[in-house]
């Protein structure tokens, strides 16, 4: 393997139905660094299927190398622009290759990512009762209207050594919704800092045995900065009609994307949502990756007032109209901001 590892840019034998799908990062991108990318490989020509997936930098710069098909990874780079390749090769000696030109930014706020959420001590549980949904103060896990609880280090489903962290849902109410969220302020070496990100992605994967059952399935990202309230909502309705609806800040509603929401129940799905507070501070929803398919967004919206500060994500289950128990399993779940 290693002699097809440094003959990149060279005369490779090259299958015409092998090839790269890159999911994560876009051609053309700016990103920060730790820089995320994601792919999967394919070589149908080979019985023997793909042998191994890896990134370039640069010509002849071999970054980082993974056996199997699928390719999921942070990589640190300095800024300035990279000519990146990532490519695949097979057990037959066939090989194909995706070209990836990015751009890494400084990130003024100087930016970073929080990595396996799954296993932080940082969550905190509410119960969102209707017909209001405000947090519920006097509502506690053991119910009886609303019930929920968390696990951690759950090693069967889990994909990371540590383990997956286990979310339940229950109580008598129907259509009873549990939040959890995670703040992150407090554990930024600058809480200053905040007003100067303005990039973000949300990135998890999940898994359930019958996630027919849930309602939705919510992943939020929330900043709160000069008094105003940006809030990056993104719904997966399930037993609401398989759609992704995004969070209208204003007229607080959820608005529909046409965008289809199909997770597998028994099964690891794997969400990368990324988002921006541009520079005249609107809201971009930019993008919604589910299994390896990109769907873009590209909706604006406007923020709220707020009397908050800080930032920190969501993440929700929604009862159905019978409030059923499930629970949903949530691991490698990384959140980047710059």
């Amino acid at each position: 393997m290693k002699k097809l590892y440094v003959c990149l840019f060279a005369t490779l034998a090259t299958s015409a139905f092998a090839g790269v799908t890159v999911t994560s990062p876009s051609n053309g991108a700016q990103v920060q660094s730790p820089v995320h990318y994601v792919a999967t490989a394919q070589s149908p020509d080979c019985p023997k299927g793909v042998a191994a997936m890896g990134i370039y930098t640069a010509p002849y710069q071999l970054a980082y190398t993974v056996n199997g098909s699928k390719l999921d990874t942070y990589l640190t780079l300095s800024s300035g622009t990279y000519n990146t390749v990532v490519q695949e090769w097979d057990n037959c000696g066939w090989s194909a290759s995706t070209p990836v030109t990015i751009t890494v930014g400084t990130g003024g706020g100087g930016g970073g990512t929080f990595s396996n959420l799954q296993s932080s001590s940082w969550w905190n549980g509410y119960a969102l009762l209707p017909p209001t949904y405000n947090i519920c103060d006097t509502c506690m896990p053991w119910g009886p209207l609303a019930t929920w609880g968390t696990t951690q280090g759950i090693k069967s489903p889990a994909l990371s050594s540590g383990g997956s962290m286990k979310f339940d849902i229950g109580g008598t109410m129907p259509f009873a919704d549990i939040l959890w969220n995670v703040k992150f302020t407090t554990h930024l070496s600058d809480q200053s800092k905040v007003p100067t990100f303005y990039n973000f992605t949300y990135d998890v994967y999940f898994y359930g045995t019958n996630l027919e059952t849930s309602q939705a399935l919510e992943f939020d990202i929330n900043q709160f900065v000069n008094g105003q309230s940006f809030i990056w909502g993104h719904e997966c309705r399930i037993a609401g009609g398989h759609e992704w609806d995004t969070w209208d800040n204003i007229n607080m509603h959820w608005v529909k994307s046409g965008i289809a929401c199909n997770p597998i129940s028994n099964s690891w799905n794997h969400l990368v949502i990324q988002a921006q507070r541009t520079s005249d501070n609107r809201l971009l929803f930019k993008s919604i990756t589910l299994n390896n398919k990109v769907n873009t967004l590209n909706r604006y919206d406007s923020p709220s007032p707020t009397t908050w500060y800080g930032m920190t994500i969501n993440y929700q289950m929604d009862g159905n109209y019978k409030q059923s128990p499930y629970s949903v399993y949530l691991d490698n779940l990384n959140f980047t901001y710059y």
